[in-house]
């Protein structure tokens, strides 16, 4: 079984492109820097890990994410290679993305703020704050 699951951050916007042809298909590649979880000293924290996306998986990449957003991601590994201009041989490994979705809110920059929705308030944590008197109305104990 090829079943890959991370999750991390953008380093840098997708770079999307289209296939050729009658039905030209979405190429997101794009690169994520997925903390380690154990850190030694003089180590990088992070691996950044080659991610493509095709299709709507590479149309949603275009659209929805950029630097910085946090995203989970299941997939699978995929190796390849190619001779470069020099005739070196050079190997390839990507995640081909089979499912991504958003790992945090959207704005985490507002975040830390307190939301306002209608008469209730939402914390940091996004929940709402429950009004006083309202025991009484609820299903529960």
């Amino acid at each position: 079984m090829n079943k890959v699951i991370l999750m991390g951050r953008l380093t840098r916007d997708p770079d999307v492109r289209y296939s050729q042809g009658d039905n030209a298909m979405a190429i997101a590649r794009y690169v994520l820097a997925v903390d380690r979880r154990f850190k030694r000293e003089g180590e990088a924290t992070a691996d950044f890990i080659n991610c493509v996306a095709f299709g709507r998986n590479g149309e949603f990449a275009e659209t929805y994410l950029r630097k910085g957003t946090k995203i989970a991601i299941t997939g699978r590994i995929q190796t390849g290679s190619y001779t470069n201009k020099d005739g070196q041989k050079v190997y390839t490994t990507d995640i081909v993305v089979e499912e991504h979705e958003f790992a945090e809110s959207k704005s985490p920059a507002n975040a830390s703020e307190t939301k306002s929705l209608g008469s209730n308030e939402v914390d940091s944590d996004g929940f709402m704050s429950i009004p006083d008197g309202i025991e009484e109305e609820l299903p529960f104990n």
